[in-house]
C-alpha cells in the first residue's frame, strides 16, 4: 500500500507519545487514562487524519478556522473529536463553533457570545477552556490568554451561555524558558476556577516539547504535533 511508510511512521509516533504520556503520568501518582492527548493536525492532510483515525486517534486540533471546518466536512463520516487550539478571533468564533467541539483559547466575553451563537445554530454544545496569559510582564511577542485575574468575567459568561461548557483552563508556555514554573502557575489558576466553577477541573497545557512538565503540573490535555506527525509542511 502506498500510504504503509507513512502509517508506520505515525504509528511509532503515537507510540513514542503515548509512552511519554504513561510514564509522566505514572512518576506524578496520576492515571494515564484520564489523560487526553490532542494530535495538532494543523497544516497536514485530511489522508493523515484518516490513518491516525485508523491507529485509534479521535481527538484532532486544528487552529486556522478555514482548515479545521474543510477537514471536519471532509471527514464528517468519522467518530472525531475536533479541537480549536489557536487565539481566536472573534469574528470567526461563530464559524468556529459551527463544528469545533472544543475550544482551548476563549479569552474574551465578546468571543463567548459568538461561540454560543454559532453552537446555537449548530444545535450543540462547545467545550470551552479559558486561555491563561503565561508569559512574563513585557514579553514582546506574548502567546494570548487572560491575565490570572482577569478571567472571573469570562469565565461567568460561559456558565451562563447557550451552547456553552467551561471545562478548565489552558495555557502555553513562554518561548525560550523552562515551561515547570509557567505550568505550576496554571495549576494555581485552575484551583482558583474550581473554587468558583468546581465542574472546571480541566487543564489544557503541554506541547510535544514539554508534555512531561506539563502533566506534572496536573494537565488534563496535552496538544502534541510535530512528536506523531514529524515536521510540519509549509504553510500554504
Amino acid at each position: 500500500m502506498a500510504d504503509e511508510p507513512r502509517r508506520q511512521s505515525l504509528a511509532r509516533g503515537l507510540r513514542n507519545v503515548d509512552e511519554r504520556v504513561t510514564k509522566a503520568a505514572e512518576s506524578a501518582g496520576r492515571d494515564p487514562a484520564l489523560i487526553t492527548t490532542v494530535v495538532v493536525t494543523k497544516t497536514w492532510p485530511a489522508t493523515d487524519l484518516r490513518l491516525l483515525h485508523e491507529l485509534g486517534v479521535r481527538d484532532f486540533g486544528e487552529n486556522r478556522c478555514h482548515e479545521g471546518a474543510g477537514k471536519a466536512a471532509e471527514l464528517a463520516g468519522l467518530d472525531l473529536t475536533w479541537h480549536f487550539i489557536g487565539q481566536i478571533q472573534s469574528n470567526k468564533a461563530t464559524k468556529v463553533a459551527r463544528y469545533a467541539d472544543v475550544v482551548h483559547s476563549v479569552d474574551s466575553v465578546r468571543v463567548a457570545h459568538r461561540l454560543s451563537s454559532g453552537a446555537q445554530q449548530r444545535a450543540g454544545v462547545v467545550n470551552c477552556f479559558i486561555q491563561v496569559n503565561l508569559d512574563p510582564e513585557g514579553t514582546r511577542e506574548r502567546r494570548g490568554g487572560l491575565s490570572s485575574d482577569a478571567i472571573d468575567e469570562v469565565a461567568d459568561t460561559i456558565e451562563t451561555a447557550t451552547g456553552l461548557r467551561l471545562v478548565g483552563v489552558m495555557g502555553v508556555a513562554p518561548l525560550g524558558a523552562d515551561p515547570a514554573p509557567s505550568y505550576r502557575r496554571l495549576a494555581d489558576v485552575s484551583r482558583r476556577l474550581v473554587e468558583r466553577h468546581p465542574g472546571a477541573r480541566a487543564v489544557s497545557a503541554g506541547m510535544s516539547a514539554d508534555v512531561e512538565e506539563a502533566i506534572f503540573a496536573g494537565a488534563t490535555h496535552v496538544r502534541v504535533g510535530s512528536a506523531v506527525l514529524g515536521e510540519r509542511p509549509p504553510l500554504r
